[in-house]
């Protein structure tokens, strides 16, 4: 098949979160298959030409918008043997950060990525490549589909063209002024209910959900939770309205980049079957939190962005309670500034169980799975997670609350059968987290039961193999519903 994958950022040439690692993972899945899958992104400060050798491809590419034309430049790249684009247009994407600053988002947005969207649909001519499947990812490329089906419904070669439109997380709509229709060029007729209209706003996550063929979301449950009030951020009553065409793909993970018998970030290898490294790298974390080398200490950890929906006001709450377990904790990660002050906060009170880094770094997120013996993932939602995979890999077990791709991921351990990967809670309190971490404590103190438990999360796969193949199917509804063969 012929796909095109656009999304706002992919790894490992532009980078904010998870979506990235999918978006760079996915087209290599697709393409050791054999389909000519190709990616698209805008060509961001924060891509490196020399180091990813990108390639000038079209010296000018004129996008229509509102009153005026404008012209972008188009690179060319690789992900494996997946062609890469990237549309460049240095006003609107030559920023130190993606989407926004710590100010707030760029007051552009609206116009940034409308541009993005409809140089897509701009470039498909001189490029001589006509996708058979759009697949477009979050609010930042939700135009795609609309243009498709409105102001380009009349292009020939676009005719059977279908779209899968995947939301990564509902919570981030790309909600702007009335007027961002016009900057975007579509009719006001599109200003309603019905359309992109949202409580008297524009709503670009919405225009995928009301114009995509097929939509899909990154779990299971996450696909069925995004359809109720609790999950819906007031978008479920369209999705319920589409609920035969919304589907759930969990993610996988890239093992090229993240296992423990081959990582080079971490201070020793190990395997399910050799797993004496281990130890080693958890005295290498112990060493870098500046925590005592304690092997006997349960090693709690977190990598995450620091937000409530993350869950990491109900983790600051229960730090408290690391002296009664006789743990150790730490965590890698930035967000909220009262976060980090509560974090800090109890730091000082425990200099000697508690480890904190506020930031990010690629290297020490390896050292904290291969190192660390539980990972706690709080979330109130989570559409995905790849953290608890990446955990199971590296022997390190999860504790996560019952959500989304947590719960479709995480099987609850029966000490009986000696069955299940990890522990789960329920309830989105700092006692049920609590509770869930004494559950996992007292097991570690059980090492059999332990030894048994790791032993299952290593065995798990969820390579992208299995869900490139789901990703396959429904790209091939979309087309037999476009060609009238469905």
């Amino acid at each position: 098949m012929r796909i095109l994958l656009a999304s706002p950022e992919v790894a490992p040439f532009a980078k904010t979160g998870g979506l990235a690692d999918v978006a760079g993972a996915l087209p290599k899945a697709l393409a050791k298959m054999g389909h000519d899958v190709r990616v698209v992104l805008p060509k961001h400060r924060m891509v490196d030409a020399a180091k990813h050798g990108l390639r000038p491809r079209l010296a000018s590419l004129p996008v229509p918008m509102a009153g005026r034309m404008e012209q972008a430049t188009v690179w060319e790249g690789a992900i494996d043997s997946a062609l890469v684009y990237f549309v460049q247009h240095d006003g609107y994407y030559d920023r130190e950060a993606l989407y926004q600053t710590k100010e707030g988002d760029y007051p552009d947005n609206p116009e940034r990525f409308a541009f993005f969207s409809r140089a897509i649909l701009e470039m498909i001519r001189p490029l001589d490549f006509v996708p058979e499947i759009f697949h477009c990812n979050d609010w930042q490329t939700g135009l795609v589909p609309t243009y498709l089906r409105t102001t380009l419904q009349g292009v020939r070669q676009l005719q059977t063209t279908g779209v899968l439109f995947t939301v990564h997380n509902l919570g981030y709509q790309g909600l702007f002024p009335p007027e961002a229709l016009a900057a975007a060029n579509l009719g006001h007729e599109l200003f309603n209910p019905f359309g992109i209209e949202f409580y008297g706003k524009v709503n670009f996550l919405k225009a995928g959900l009301v114009f995509a063929d097929l939509i899909n979301t990154v779990s299971r449950k996450y696909s069925q939770e995004i359809q109720t009030e609790e999950f819906g951020h007031g978008l479920e009553g369209v999705l319920r309205a589409r609920a035969k065409d919304v589907h759930g793909i969990l993610n996988g993970i890239d093992y090229d980049e993240w296992h423990p018998t081959r990582d080079a970030f971490i201070a020793a290898t190990f395997s399910r079957d050799d797993p004496a490294g281990k130890a080693t790298c958890k005295a290498d974390l112990q060493r870098a939190f500046g925590l005592p080398q304690r092997p006997d200490a349960p090693l709690l950890a977190v990598i995450s962005r620091l937000t409530p929906q993350k869950g990491m006001d109900l983790m600051a709450k229960a730090l408290d309670a690391l002296p009664d377990l006789d743990a150790q904790f730490v965590l890698l990660g930035m967000g909220d500034a009262d976060l980090h002050q509560a974090l800090q906060s109890a730091r000082a009170r425990q200099p000697r169980r508690i480890g904190l880094k506020l930031g990010f770094d690629v290297a020490l997120s390896h050292k904290i799975e291969a190192g660390a013996d539980m990972f706690l993932m709080p979330s109130r939602y989570e559409p995905c997670g790849l953290n608890q995979m990446y955990s199971l890999a590296y022997g390190t077990v999860p504790v996560v609350r019952a959500t989304g791709g947590l719960d479709d991921t995480i099987q609850p351990f029966d000490p009986g059968t000696g069955e299940g990967t990890g522990f789960k809670f329920t309830e989105a309190t700092s006692e049920a987290l609590l509770q869930a971490v004494r559950t996992a404590v007292a097991l570690y103190r059980q090492p059999d039961h332990w030894r048994r438990l790791v032993r299952n999360g290593m065995a798990c796969d969820f390579s992208w193999d299995r869900s490139a193949t789901e990703y396959v199917a429904l790209y091939q509804q979309i087309v037999a519903r476009r060609t009238g063969r469905g």
